[in-house]
């Protein structure tokens, strides 16, 4: 399980309600266009408004469309590790390759609960455990390297996605046998990669997966003069998260945005996030396409 691993995005109708058609058309292209991996149920697929029938179906929609021809690596990650528990159970019995579990968010459990929090899931499951370390959206801080290092000696995790500000864990985790160290962003996939991760998670993935694969193989080749400059071709979508040209949406609408310019399947989101008004859409193109 290496390469380039896009964060799916979950497809709604106009109405809000899940749209698997659509969903399994969007993923189905992700795999045409070169991609090595799925993510189902991340933090792009909008796993936090989904219910738990929803994500279940959602997953083994996905598992159904793939069909075998790449991984899928489930997020199964809620609050309450009883619930992680049976949504990374039904992800074994669906046929997902992986689980990756969310640090624990809203409240605040003590690290030492974090990690029993992890051995339970584990202990519950015979799929592979990979961290999502992604302190940003959890309440607690990120397991550092002793943490994760510990962890897999243990037998507890396989992997990590690391969505943190710095690349330099990677380089560390890489070397561990049989553990697979994932970046986790859009601000720095080069120097992760150049350094030794595994492979790429992202929502950006969405909208440039054959483009990111180029950057991945001129690594892969070490050919980093050929990788510098397919990455700078993607430097105009990594700046329009960053300085975004339409105000008061996130990313996800973006993504979406991009999607329906580009006539693909784009879905909606679910509220409280919006879609790009008509208006939000011509200035979204002129800013891609300047």
């Amino acid at each position: 399980m290496n390469g380039v691993y896009p964060a799916a995005l979950t497809m709604f109708d106009r109405f809000g309600r899940l749209d698997l058609d659509a969903t399994a058309d969007h993923l189905g292209w992700l795999v045409r266009e070169g991609a090595h991996g799925l993510v189902v149920g991340g933090t792009s697929g909008e796993f936090v408004a989904l219910t738990g029938e929803e994500r279940r179906a959602l997953l083994e929609a996905a598992v159904e469309t793939v069909a075998g021809r790449v991984p899928v690596l489930a997020g199964t990650g809620a609050y309450t590790t009883a619930e992680t528990v049976a949504l990374t159970a039904h992800a074994e019995a669906a046929g997902a390759a992986a689980a990756l579990v969310v640090l624990p968010y809203f409240q605040r459990p003590s690290r030492e609960e974090v990690l029993a929090h992890y051995r339970a899931v584990a202990a519950a499951s015979g799929l592979p455990i990979w961290v999502y370390n992604i302190p940003a959206n959890a309440a607690v801080p990120a397991l550092d390297v002793p943490d994760l290092t510990a962890l897999h000696a243990d037998g507890v995790i396989q992997g990590v996605k690391s969505t943190l500000p710095t690349v330099h864990q990677l380089s560390e985790l890489s070397a561990l046998p049989g553990f697979h160290a994932f970046y986790g962003g859009f601000t720095s996939p080069l120097e992760a990669l150049a350094g030794g991760a595994h492979g790429w998670i992202s929502g950006l993935l969405n909208i440039v997966p054959a483009a990111a694969v180029g950057v991945w193989d001129a690594v892969r080749a070490d050919d980093l003069s050929l990788a510098r400059a397919r990455w700078a071709e993607l430097l105009p979508l990594r700046r329009m998260l960053f300085q975004p040209p339409v105000r008061g949406v996130g990313d996800l609408a973006l993504y979406r945005g991009v999607l329906r310019i580009r006539g693909r399947t784009a879905g909606h989101c679910r509220a409280p996030l919006r879609d790009l008004s008509a208006e939000e859409l011509r200035v979204l193109e002129k800013a891609i396409s300047s």
